[in-house]
């Protein structure tokens, strides 16, 4: 493996995060006190939570933990789940053991950039551009075409991190048949899965219509618990889930086990929480229509068909750089600038930025945002 470039959202992340007065590019939803997921346990639940051996758990995850995920998916049992310490140790662990310097990668782009960088430390690795003109969405054709003997594997991601796009229906089938002809496993980021506007359809999880599905989630983003530090991912194919879990004795080795104990709490929750957080975004979605509205001078904006972010064009002369450093500088306003987006594998738009719209504060950044745009120039 070569060494891994910066990580070009995290470094931004680490600067400005927990700096900035108003975070208003996050994608994961509102979160939730301790005690108020603790108030939405059973009995038992808060007994075993409050009462934990706080020892080594399980290498695999927890066995009711592992069970009560499965019950997400359709075909899955508890014994096609393997927990991770968060996403990213998933993403680590999937093209660590799928690809070798021998194998063809494929990629969509733009990306959360772990999903072609630690590719293209193994391995040749090619991207397919998602299309701005056609809603975001994959041109199922490039992806065929690029498919070579070697090709090992292809990474999705839907609803779409940074644009919110979700892939019609009809293409992921044709992308699973094509797949399935070579053999090729696909490595489905599904970690907004649930996430959207109230009635939002999302896809099935890969794994439930694919054999060689695997389908990665996690606690941070629709559920909004990031503090967790439990993600997951579920497949058919328990060989690859052996090998990736020995692959996890080099990372976290286990879980924590208090995070095991909350996420069966959250997940049991499910209905009630997304709820919750699809509504919030319902709210703000109408506030950043009024606001784009007010300066289509300046944005093209689309609101996304899932998650709790979009990727508007900022069309000001200054460029979306300069915009988006003075207003984190000036007026304490984090966006993310389409150049964490950008990728090794080809162009990608660099006259956007990512905006979240997940939380409850959305009031106030959008203030500090027309503040920033009506002073004088």
């Amino acid at each position: 493996m070569k060494t891994l470039p910066e990580f070009k959202l995290e470094t931004h992340f680490s600067k400005w995060e927990f700096k900035a007065q108003h975070h208003m590019t996050a994608s994961d939803a509102e979160s939730m006190s301790l005690r108020d997921l603790l108030a939405m346990a059973t009995t038992e639940e808060r007994e075993d939570f409050e009462g934990l051996w706080l020892g080594y758990t399980e290498t695999f995850g927890a066995p009711d933990l592992r069970q009560t995920i499965s019950e997400l998916y359709q075909h899955r049992s508890s014994d096609d789940i393997l927990c991770f310490a968060g996403a990213s140790e998933g993403i680590f662990a999937a093209n660590t053991v799928l690809l070798n310097r021998d194998s063809h990668a494929i990629v969509i782009t733009p990306n959360y950039q772990s999903h072609e960088s630690l590719p293209l430390s193994v391995c040749e690795t090619t991207g397919i551009p998602l299309d701005p003109n056609d809603n975001w969405s994959l041109d199922i054709d490039r992806v065929a075409a690029a498919i070579k003997p070697n090709t090992r594997l292809l990474t999705i991601n839907f609803p779409h991190n940074p644009t919110g796009a979700i892939l019609p229906r009809d293409r992921l089938d044709s992308l699973v048949s094509i797949c399935r002809k070579h053999g090729i496993y696909i490595l489905s980021d599904e970690i907004f899965n649930g996430l959207g506007r109230t009635g939002t359809e999302h896809l099935p999880y890969v794994t439930d219509i694919y054999e060689r599905g695997l389908s990665l989630n996690v606690m941070s983003k629709a559920y909004g618990l990031p503090g967790l530090r439990l993600g997951w991912i579920a497949s058919a194919d328990r060989d690859i889930l052996t090998n990736m879990e020995r692959t996890k004795h080099y990372l976290s080795i286990c879980n924590s086990a208090p995070s095991e104990r909350l996420t069966k709490i959250a997940i049991r929750n499910r209905s009630q929480i997304l709820a919750r957080n699809c509504r919030i975004i319902d709210d703000n979605l109408v506030k950043l229509d009024r606001f784009f509205s007010k300066h289509n001078d300046l944005f093209d904006w689309q609101g996304s068909e899932g998650s709790c972010m979009a990727f508007p064009r900022y069309k000001g002369k200054d460029g979306v750089e300069h915009f988006t450093q003075q207003l984190i500088e000036k007026a304490g306003v984090l966006l993310l600038p389409s150049s964490v987006y950008s990728s090794a594998l080809g162009d990608t738009p660099m006259d956007r930025f990512r905006i979240g719209f997940r939380r409850m504060a959305m009031d106030e950044g959008l203030l500090a945002m027309e503040n920033y745009l009506d002073r004088p120039n």
